[in-house]
């Protein structure tokens, strides 16, 4: 069975300096190029489903298909995740469903608020085997219903509380916001990114997994393809990869990528109805999609420094 938690994915990813990589999955192509690539690659992974995604395509055909990747991956690391869980309700229904993990995102509450979700998530899902990421500071940026903030170097993490929030809530993970940002649209300027905040968490919390949202890197290729079949997004940044590398090496052990995986299947569907217009068949515009995928996770391990090490977290 390759299905897990994420305790000794991140355990391992800490010690020998890489990261997980967490894919939003939307329906079945977008898992199909995840699992491809993750499968050849031999890394371990941790596939998400949000709020968003769930009220897309129904938490019951999403869990089949994660059922069907997990069946015919034994020999790869699975964990599930539900990302960005608003309220306790919510996180006991994923943990129910048997997800193997889940995000407690109050971030935007008081601090002693925060703490006391959390650990209430903590305790549900600690004794049914299923761990418990949660947030400190707030993101920017949009993505799906999670609207995060406008100047993002105003809401990063206070190092100065996260020994006392993990301590109090029992989290198993800290998403800490860091100057990254969701959508395809994270920067007006180039992009920098608090490496001194999250040197100083580690330093604080030594051994301790943390996870860095909206880490897409918004990739030139696909937006140029969407703009020149059509596409309207001028201006979209993303986080540089190499800062997203660098993060890995400092007790980053999950990257969250979810922007990528839509640009990828957006751009070469737009492709192929401008070169084929008469194009009607889905699997002909899917396909090549799904392909997309595929190449993208692909690029995204190496840079994650996750290839290879599915073995070393089973």
């Amino acid at each position: 069975m390759a299905l897990v938690n994420t305790k000794k994915m991140f355990e391992m990813a800490y010690k020998n300096g890489y990261a997980v990589g967490a894919f939003n999955v939307n329906n079945m192509e977008i898992t199909q190029g995840i699992i491809k690539a993750v499968a050849e690659k031999k890394a371990p992974l941790i596939l998400q489903v949000s709020r968003g995604a769930r009220a897309y395509a129904s938490i019951s055909y999403l869990k089949a298909i994660i059922n069907v990747v997990i069946e015919e991956n034994p020999d790869i690391p699975i964990a599930i995740n539900l990302d960005h869980g608003d309220n306790f309700e919510t996180c006991k229904q994923f943990v129910d469903d048997g997800f193997t993990s889940v995000m407690i995102d109050a971030s935007k509450q008081p601090f002693e608020e925060n703490i006391e979700v959390t650990k209430k998530v903590v305790e549900y899902a600690h004794s049914r085997d299923v761990v418990v990421e949660a947030e400190l500071g707030q993101l920017g940026g949009i993505e799906e219903d999670v609207v995060g903030v406008d100047d993002v170097s105003k809401h990063v993490a206070d190092p100065n509380q996260v020994v006392e929030f993990v301590e109090k809530s029992g989290c198993d993970s800290l998403a800490v916001a860091c100057g990254t940002s969701h959508g395809a649209y994270k920067f007006k300027t180039e992009p920098k990114l608090a490496f001194d905040v999250i040197q100083e968490i580690e330093e604080k919390l030594p051994g301790f997994p943390l996870v860095m949202h909206g880490s897409s890197s918004v990739l030139s290729e696909f937006v140029d393809l969407i703009n020149k079949y059509g596409g309207d997004m001028p201006n979209a940044m993303g986080v540089p990869e190499e800062a997203v590398s660098k993060a890995a090496k400092m007790g980053m052990c999950k990257v969250n990528i979810d922007t990528d995986l839509r640009l990828a299947l957006t751009a070469k569907i737009r492709q192929v109805f401008a070169e084929k217009p008469g194009e009607f068949d889905p699997r002909k515009y899917l396909g090549p999609g799904r392909e997309a995928i595929q190449e993208m996770v692909s690029h995204k391990l190496d840079v994650l420094g996750c290839a290879g090490k599915a073995a070393e977290c089973m």
